[in-house]
């Protein structure tokens, strides 16, 4: 079933329950029941006075009467029926019906006090059905075929390029070693609290970051943001895999061709060349390499981007191939992959740190990385860069972690899987910090340069494919080797993200049109990227992928993390997802846990982002100003995804409207009946677990606020 088809109206008077029986043939509930399946259930329009109501048949509620089993088509009444007249019970209907004992099995006769459990019951013979014969719901969803594939696909979505060019850069343009005691703070309030939600709800609902949202449909937008947030990385990401992978063929090369200079580049310093510091007005032979032959980059954008080159449009086609060829069959494809995509690349960076902190140098280097600036601690721009690098580097508010959570069996430990990725993925960015300023720290001394910030350069791009390739360059021994596993690394780590994201937008799609097999889809997505990803192999590309990084990614991610958090804790319920983690994982989660996401988590987002809208300067691109086209653009692009938000509430408020505006919100907000675990028998287990937890609590919750503080401290008694 579809998730429309999912909608499981949870009738509440037996006198509704016997006007249906009588409008759908079934005759009165005084004429004896017909005895049906799942298969052949009964779907009828039943009419309420004199409205003839239209019904799309969605659901089945079962029951017992005069031993037979009766198995009654229940309908959506969001988009098709009258929703006062179907939710109101027939008075003469229930005078009409007999609900003596002697007319129930003995397994049903405690129900409810009619003898009908009215709250969408499902017998012991339906549920022997359910274990016997797959539905059609778990038949459409496939899972990992082991919880290491999780993890270790996990681990290849977070430890990602971020952590390798990125981090280092932020750290040292932000206090170096004491960037690292906001980062953690940042880590522990935020990055692990969202990544520990992301999993929860993706596992607990077997839905991808849009159809996740049943637990507040009003909040859909938010799901929509984080895919369309996703394709925007992507679309550019692919692009620097393809820029690895010529560098990384390159690299065979019996010398490498960046580590010298060509005739008609002037002022150039052979990067090959120890012992001679670039003058003002210099540049290595690695920085001309890769601004002039590989981007052939223009100045600016004013006259346009240039056509695509032939060489980056091969490697970005080869790039896309790759992923191509791992999501093809989903997760019973990229599960397999993922452990040569989480494994490799920490042998690569293991025998880097190796020989990084054995060359001459290194030592300043590495000293000159986690040297502490401790004024730096209390500016806000610090803070700012803890949050959106840990939003880079764990991957989370993209819409991935929902995405492969939402294919683990039921039980899976995601507490200890989140655990796991959060505290490698910090210690993979020192690890690499370490790395590449021992590296810089080489670099220095091979130039004899006392000021290490000389060889640094701008970061990003820059420190990936000038800055080490540089250092590289200048290696004694078999520098194509350590320029073979870098690259090699940085493509692994690359397609690793690149294969999360895809599968991210590839699973949006498919649950929109579930008949187009997911290897059509896939060739489909990869395609499209494809064609995408050309305008950043182009001369003018790099201004793009700026623009497009700039107001596509961190900005929009940032605001999808605060609306998911206001849907899933203050309008779902803090206390309500606590529950579902109890009933999953058996766990009941800590104070801690519960301050971090009602509280602390949001707060310091929403704070965050407020500073980022007041402080963002004008985008530049090593110093350029873009046209004006390209800000709007820009700004239609951020605002695009921003908006997705508000206009899915609207349209929620249409769509559940009825004559009271306050009812009309609650139906809205209210998560769907169909929410819950995807297995029909569990998600019934599930729901009486809760009734029976909130009914136990009610002596305690003798007020909202009470019920507030008692859920933010995890205060109600064990029961």
């Amino acid at each position: 079933m579809s998730e429309e088809e999912e909608d499981i109206y949870q009738i509440e008077g037996s006198g509704l329950t016997s006007s249906l029986l009588g409008q759908c043939g079934l005759g009165s509930a005084n004429d004896g029941a017909v005895s049906t399946s799942r298969s052949d259930a009964v779907t009828c329009s039943p009419s309420f006075g004199n409205k003839k109501t239209w019904l799309k048949p969605v659901g089945y509620f079962s029951f017992w009467y005069e031993n037979n089993y009766v198995l009654l088509s229940v309908s959506n009444r969001d988009e098709y029926g009258d929703l006062e007249r179907f939710s109101q019970s027939n008075d003469q209907a229930n005078e009409a019906f007999d609900p003596s004992p002697e007319n129930f099995s003995e397994a049903d006769k405690s129900a409810d006090v009619n003898g009908i459990d009215t709250k969408v019951h499902i017998s012991e013979k339906e549920k022997e059905l359910e274990q016997s014969k797959p539905t059609k719901e778990t038949q459409e969803r496939t899972v990992w075929d082991n919880p290491i594939e999780f993890l270790m696909s996990c681990i290849a979505t977070s430890v990602g390029l971020g952590n390798v060019w990125r981090f280092p850069f932020v750290a040292y343009n932000n206090g170096g070693g004491a960037f690292l005691i906001p980062y953690i703070i940042v880590l522990v309030v935020i990055g692990k609290p969202m990544y520990y939600l992301e999993t929860v709800i993706g596992q607990f609902s077997s839905r991808n970051c849009v159809k996740v949202w049943s637990l507040s449909p009003a909040m859909k937008g938010t799901g929509y943001a984080q895919a369309l947030g996703a394709s925007y990385v992507l679309s550019y990401y692919v692009s620097i895999i393809a820029l690895c992978l010529y560098y990384l063929v390159m690299s065979f090369f019996p010398e490498l061709p960046w580590s010298v200079c060509q005739p008609e580049w002037d002022a150039c310093v052979p990067s090959i060349d120890t012992g001679s510091p670039i003058a003002n007005g210099s540049r290595s032979s690695a920085e001309l390499y890769f601004v002039n032959v590989v981007l052939q980059r223009y100045d600016n954008i004013d006259n346009g981007i240039g056509a695509p080159l032939w060489d980056l449009t091969v490697a970005l086609f080869v790039s896309w191939l790759i992923i191509f060829v791992i999501v093809v069959r989903g997760v019973k494809s990229s599960g397999k992959a993922a452990y040569f995509l989480a494994i490799f690349p920490y042998i690569v960076m293991i025998i880097l740190l190796v020989r990084a902190v054995t060359l001459p140098g290194a030592g300043d280097g590495i000293l000159f990385f986690l040297t502490p600036d401790w004024g730096s601690i209390i500016e806000l721009r610090v803070w700012y860069a803890a949050v959106t690098q840990v939003f880079f580097s764990l991957s989370v508010c993209s819409g991935a972690l929902i995405m492969f959570a939402s294919y683990n069996t039921f039980n899976v430990n995601v507490y200890r899987d989140s655990m796991i990725v959060t505290t490698l993925d910090t210690f993979t960015s020192l690890i690499s910090g370490i790395t590449i300023f021992g590296i810089l720290g080489n670099l220095a001394h091979q130039l004899n340069v006392d000021d290490i910030t000389q060889v640094i350069g701008s970061g990003g791009t820059a420190l990936a494919f000038i800055s080490y390739p540089d250092a590289i360059a200048k290696m004694p021994v078999v520098p194509q080797l350590f320029a073979v596993l870098f690259f090699l690394m940085m493509a692994v780590l690359g397609v690793g993200s690149g294969v999360a994201l895809l599968s991210t937008v590839n699973t949006v799609l498919m649950d929109a049109f579930p008949r187009v097999p997911v290897k059509y889809m896939s060739a489909i997505s990869c395609t499209a990227g494809f064609l995408v990803g050309l305008v950043y192999v182009t001369p003018g590309g790099q201004f793009i992928l700026e623009l497009v990084d700039f107001y596509g990614g961190t900005f929009m991610r940032l605001f999808a993390a605060i609306t998911e958090t206001i849907g899933v804790f203050w309008i779902y319920g803090l206390e309500n997802l606590c529950l579902d983690i109890e009933f999953m994982l058996g766990l009941k989660p800590s104070i801690y846990w519960r301050i971090c996401w009602a509280i602390v988590t949001p707060v310091i987002m929403i704070a965050v982002f407020m500073y980022e809208i007041v402080t963002t300067d004008e985008l530049t691109y090593g110093g350029v100003v873009y046209p004006d086209a390209a800000y709007i653009a820009g700004n239609i692009m951020q605002y695009t995804g921003v908006a997705l938000v508000p206009l899915f509430i609207l349209f929620g408020l249409w769509k559940f409207r009825t004559g009271a505006f306050v009812e009309t919100v609650k139906r809205a907000f209210r998560a769907k009946p169909s929410y819950g675990p995807r297995i029909l028998t569990v998600r019934e287990e599930w729901r009486q677990f809760r009734r029976d937890k909130k009914e136990s609590r009610k002596p305690q919750r003798t007020s909202w606020l009470k019920h507030v503080g008692l859920s933010l401290v995890g205060g109600y008694k064990r029961s």
